[in-house]
């Protein structure tokens, strides 16, 4: 397949073709104009955050900052110090007072990733924030009075984890006020051929390599695979594809295993049944663990997703 002649819109950074896309794209300028608290929802990889960012720039807060943060990566402590700020002396380590993100996005945009990570602790001062805009800094006494408009973002239903007594309930419908759903690669109609060019387009740029088609098999593979990273996902394996890879014509064998893998494939070009997402998550996950040999900064790394979503995933499956 040679590079078709295509004409991706263009949002924000957000590059589709898909009808999808372009329908989620009018609701994002319409929940821009508001000042709303808005949730987005979406799978691992398929650019949460690049929603917030378009969210920020179709609002009035535009000129004023936005800051954001993955509520997985910190512990509990980092994170209240992160959000909230700190005074020298709080705790070991703080040597000198800090303005936490709240402060930094005074008048402007902050957005929580991963919000179903924020651990029980820090709930309450994440709901008092929103409901009254003050918060007392981590060993602080003074409140401080912020403007922020807040955006967060999941790939985890939070109406469960409250179920679970995992996420307070008065916390999840003060962050839910207006959803936005962000969907999968796989269900954006004329998007996979359009961002493989896209990132295609943008490594021919850096060179040496030039690629100017795709051989037929690897498209199939490609066309075949539900792509359970994503975006992301998508993005690491055409980048793969230019390391190893040489000449004009992007190869099957470029790809990365789980694409390539006969007992993958193969199955699935001779039967009509359905993909089970599953099966192929836990067959990626176990050919991630031989291949880094369980190192999960690598795992995560070669799966395009978070290590916190990785966790979560190692675990459904009964593999730690």
């Amino acid at each position: 397949m040679r590079h078709p002649e295509l004409s991706p819109e263009t949002f924000h950074g957000i590059v589709t073709v898909s009808p999808q896309m372009k329908a989620l794209f009018e609701k994002i300028r319409r929940a821009g104009r508001s000042d709303s608290t808005i949730l987005i929802r979406g799978e691992s990889g398929t650019g949460k955050e690049l929603v917030s960012q378009a969210l920020h720039a179709c609002s009035e807060r535009s000129r004023r900052p936005f800051r954001a943060v993955n509520c997985a990566t910190f512990t509990a402590e980092l994170l209240a110090s992160e959000l909230f700020g700190h005074v020298k002396g709080s705790f070991t380590g703080a040597i000198r007072d800090k303005a936490g993100l709240f402060v930094q996005a005074d008048g402007g945009t902050l957005f929580l990733d991963e919000i179903a990570e924020l651990p029980l602790g820090l709930q309450a001062r994440l709901l008092r924030v929103i409901q009254e805009r003050r918060f007392i800094p981590v060993g602080g006494v003074s409140e401080t009075e912020v403007d922020v408009r807040l955006v967060s973002a999941t790939n985890t239903g939070l109406r469960k984890l409250v179920h679970d007594g995992l996420f307070r309930e008065d916390l999840m419908y003060r962050v839910r006020v207006v959803v936005l759903y962000l969907p999968p690669l796989r269900e954006r109609s004329g998007d996979l051929e359009a961002l493989t060019w896209h990132f295609i387009d943008q490594f021919n740029e850096r060179g040496p390599r030039r690629v100017h088609a795709i051989d037929a098999s690897a498209w199939a593979a490609m066309s075949e695979y539900p792509w359970p990273g994503n975006i992301r996902e998508l993005h690491n394996n055409i980048e793969q594809a230019f390391v190893l890879g040489d000449g004009p014509v992007l190869t099957l064998d470029e790809l990365p295993p789980e694409l390539v893998s006969s007992e993958e494939i193969a199955p699935r070009r001779v039967s009509a049944a359905p993909l089970d997402l599953k099966a192929v998550q836990r067959q990626q996950l176990l050919e991630a663990i031989r291949a880094t040999g369980g190192r999960r900064d690598r795992m995560a790394e070669s799966l395009g997703i978070s290590r916190a979503t990785l966790y979560r995933r190692l675990k459904e499956y009964e593999l730690i």
